[in-house]
């Protein structure tokens, strides 16, 4: 369930292994802008079910620029990476409270509209899916949003209790906690009356999630104060966020539920309830292991990947280096299809994981005009060595060139 953490994924291998991250943008595919650098976070893969959506069929997907090869697993599937060691580790916690979980991790990432949104119940005018929020493969077909978008799809399958993982793809803003692909983690479990008895079925439902997830981050986090919050997601009902009192500020762990009975009625269910809960891994890893930029887990520098070992929550990430950011601002008059997505989508296809962060640090609107200007501070940065002045300016030309002639702003 993507409660906390939501939604994305990157185009396709006609987009090959030879485009780099930092080439201008873009290929269109069926109306959709898709850029290239997020194609090349794609993992290369054999295309399975793609061919049944009627899209992309006998491709492969790029493989990621982030010295990732091929032949390398997923970044939750390495044993040794944080995000296979907390994926690992609630897998065990939950397994062994409950031996019916089963597990998925391997789930194809391209769905459909219907499998990400309408089967999950998100309101045909939510925001998250609109063409800025999400990547679109074609009018049909996403790029995976949220690991909600198989739920349904395992229901149907017969699958009474399951534990899903994989990366989803989000269009985001730039900054040490987003990066344009996630890892989240989805649980699902059916109840019958064999397990509620005497009790109000969904009152059942919400004491034995709430037990469930307490007890999952008091194993994460230690005896910790915990609290429920009153939320609202589309696909459950009651829903809550828990939040754990850690280094003296509430902090959200995940988002869960009672499940809508009729995605429990469509799935094959009927008659029965369920509850479910989302979390993003990179949140609960960079908390736990003082990790401080998101960027980390993508490097394969042995500094960063030495410093963990399989099996191993108590470790605390020491920083190996620190160079220096350098900061450039770009201000220019806004369009009328202007959005900061779209902003941060084209610095990212430019400079890829060079650019740190993006701040709008000053809004003015002429008295006069009306029209309305943002100056912007683009932070660079690499995390393995010093920028030099001239990639820099080079870069920042380039991602001028691209604001202006992309979305149609007017520079100052």
């Amino acid at each position: 369930m993507a409660g906390c953490c939501t939604f994305r994924y990157g185009t396709v291998a006609a987009l090959t292994r030879s485009l780099r991250v930092g080439e201008q943008c873009v290929r269109m595919f069926e109306g959709y802008r898709l850029p290239k650098y997020v194609c090349s976070i794609i993992r290369a893969t054999p295309q399975r079910s793609i061919s049944a959506l009627g899209v992309l069929r006998d491709q492969e997907w790029p493989v990621p620029p982030f010295g990732t090869h091929a032949s390398s697993p997923p970044l939750a599937r390495r044993p040794s990476h944080p995000l296979g060691i907390i994926k690992t580790s609630i897998y065990e916690y939950l397994q062994k409270a409950d031996p019916a979980l089963k597990t998925f991790d391997d789930l194809y990432p391209v769905v459909t509209v219907k499998a990400n949104f309408d089967d999950v119940l998100v309101p045909a005018d939510h925001v998250s899916r609109n063409p800025n929020d999400t990547y679109y493969v074609s009018d049909a077909t996403v790029l995976r949003c949220h690991t909600s978008a198989h739920q349904l799809e395992l229901l149907k399958r017969g699958e009474p209790a399951f534990l899903i993982t994989g990366d989803v793809y989000r269009r985001d803003s730039i900054d040490s906690t987003h990066y344009p692909v996630f890892h989240q983690m989805e649980g699902l479990r059916v109840l019958g009356p064999e397990d509620w008895g005497s009790m109000e079925p969904t009152q059942y439902a919400e004491t034995q999630l709430k037990q469930t997830l307490e007890g999952l981050a008091q194993h994460l986090f230690g005896s910790v104060e915990m609290r429920w919050v009153d939320a609202y997601f589309p696909f459950t009902e009651p829903s809550f966020e828990l939040e754990i009192l850690f280094k003296g500020e509430w902090l959200e762990v995940l988002g869960c539920g009672v499940t809508q009975q009729s995605i429990v009625d469509d799935g094959g269910f009927a008659g029965r309830k369920a509850w479910a809960f989302g979390l993003g891994l990179e949140r609960l890893a960079m908390v736990l292991f003082d990790i401080p930029d998101i960027r980390l887990f993508w490097t394969e520098d042995s500094r960063f990947l030495s410093q963990f070992k399989a099996g191993s929550m108590k470790t605390k990430f020491k920083p190996y280096s620190k160079y220096p950011p350098c900061f450039k601002d770009v201000a220019f008059w806004l369009s009328d299809s202007f959005t900061e997505n779209n902003l941060c989508e084209v610095v990212r296809a430019v400079a890829g994981d060079l650019v740190e962060e993006v701040k709008l640090i000053d809004s003015f609107t002429h008295p006069k005009t009306g029209k309305t200007s943002h100056c912007y501070r683009i932070a660079y940065r690499s995390m393995q060595r010093s920028l030099t002045d001239e990639e820099i300016n080079e870069l920042q030309w380039t991602v001028r060139r691209d604001i202006e002639n992309q979305l149609k702003v007017e520079l100052r």
